[in-house]
């Protein structure tokens, strides 16, 4: 779900901007950051955009059969009422 390469490319970021008299702590530092990051992605309540998408797909279709159900419900009550 969570991609690791883009927590890397941010935890790397983060690192580059330390002053390089803090270099040494540098490495310590990105692996701190990728902990602290992984944590925090991992309590979001995220899907990644290919499930997304797929329930997209799955919505509009339930959408579809819905509709031509309702229709199908009101020609079925427009009869029962014309026999009245």
């Amino acid at each position: 779900m969570i991609n690791p390469a883009k927590i890397e490319e941010i935890a790397k970021q983060v690192s580059d901007m330390v002053p390089p008299g803090l270099k040494n702590a540098g490495d310590e530092f990105e692996r701190k950051v990728k902990q602290v990051i992984q944590a925090k992605l991992s309590q979001l309540d995220v899907v990644n955009r290919e499930d997304f998408d797929v329930q997209t797909q799955v919505l509009l279709r339930t959408r579809e059969k819905l509709t031509a159900l309702e229709q199908k419900v009101a020609e079925m009550e427009e009869k029962l009422n014309a026999k009245d």
